[in-house]
């Protein structure tokens, strides 16, 4: 399939399972050490939740799973259906095999189905957190405007501390949130400039998201054609980066930057190879057309 999920039974580290125990709905999740990516890598946690983001990238996240599940079950309905036909029709060495075609679709719709459960069930623990969070934060601004008493004092410390381990929550459900959005292939499809691409032009693509980075040159030639030393890469999505599209044109030992622009990936969540084209330079005289596949 072109959408790689990977198990919901994992999460940050022990620290989240700790910390969820506190709340009774994450208390039922199962929660062991996930692969590290992104922000989840050892030392590149920032500690800065960004709620309306991770509502945007879980809307779109879960429109997508949606997506993907509708179109499985559109195709078990068509094969229960030719199922039904070559049965009457006794056509043994075909039935079985769509047999085979339908067992493997309902496995993965159930799959899918507790891959948009576990969403689901992160994000809520996310907003749980989220609302205790604003309630200490709010509560403890109270409790800095009042007279200053020992029992204001000792107030102020435990919201502080409330306010941190909400924080910290956030964070590490962020982190397990981002294991299972799955993975963007990025193709390389050509520059586009009318007259700006001349035959032996030579330009470098460099795409960033967040921690990662590809690299590419590419070369006009004189039937217009372009060539570029890779045409592919992978790249693990991020809830809290863009991607950072750089474009430079090389002119022997000398490079000439042609723009930077960045773009969100929050479209790219779809069942549909996601077709981009972007302006590189103010006045679209140049752009650049990418391919993502979810």
């Amino acid at each position: 399939r072109s959408c790689s999920f990977t198990g919901f039974s994992t999460v940050q580290s022990r620290k989240l399972g700790k910390s969820l125990s506190r709340s009774s709905v994450r208390s039922r999740m199962s929660l062991k050490p996930p692969k590290a990516y992104n922000s989840l890598q050892k030392g590149a946690l920032i500690w800065d939740p960004k709620p309306l983001q991770v509502k945007k990238i879980f809307e779109a996240l879960k429109k997508g799973l949606n997506e993907y599940l509708e179109a499985h079950q559109a195709e078990l309905d068509y094969l229960s259906g030719r199922h039904k036909d070559t049965k009457r029709n006794s056509r043994l060495a075909f039935y079985y095999d769509l047999d085979k075609q339908i067992r493997s679709v309902e496995r993965y719709i159930r799959k899918l189905e507790f891959h948009i459960s576990k969403v689901e069930e992160l994000y809520e623990a996310y907003c749980i957190q989220c609302r205790l969070r604003d309630g200490a934060t709010n509560m403890k601004q109270a409790f800095s405007l009042s007279p200053a008493t020992k029992a204001s004092r000792e107030s102020l410390v435990e919201l502080y501390r409330n306010v941190q381990e909400c924080t910290e929550d956030m964070c590490f459900i962020e982190g397990a949130l981002e294991v299972h959005l799955g993975e963007f292939h990025v193709k390389m499809k050509g520059l586009v400039g009318f007259a700006r691409l001349c035959p032996g032009d030579q330009y470098e693509v460099f795409v960033r998201l967040g921690r990662q980075k590809w690299r590419l040159k590419g070369k006009i030639e004189t039937d217009d054609s372009q060539t570029w030393d890779e045409e592919e890469k992978i790249f693990i999505p991020n809830l809290h980066e863009k991607f950072e599209i750089k474009v430079t044109e090389l002119r022997g030992l000398a490079t000439v930057l042609v723009g930077v622009v960045t773009c969100d990936s929050t479209s790219f969540f779809s069942t549909k190879p996601q077709a981009i084209v972007v302006d590189i330079t103010e006045l679209g005289t140049i752009k650049l057309r990418l391919e993502v596949l979810w």
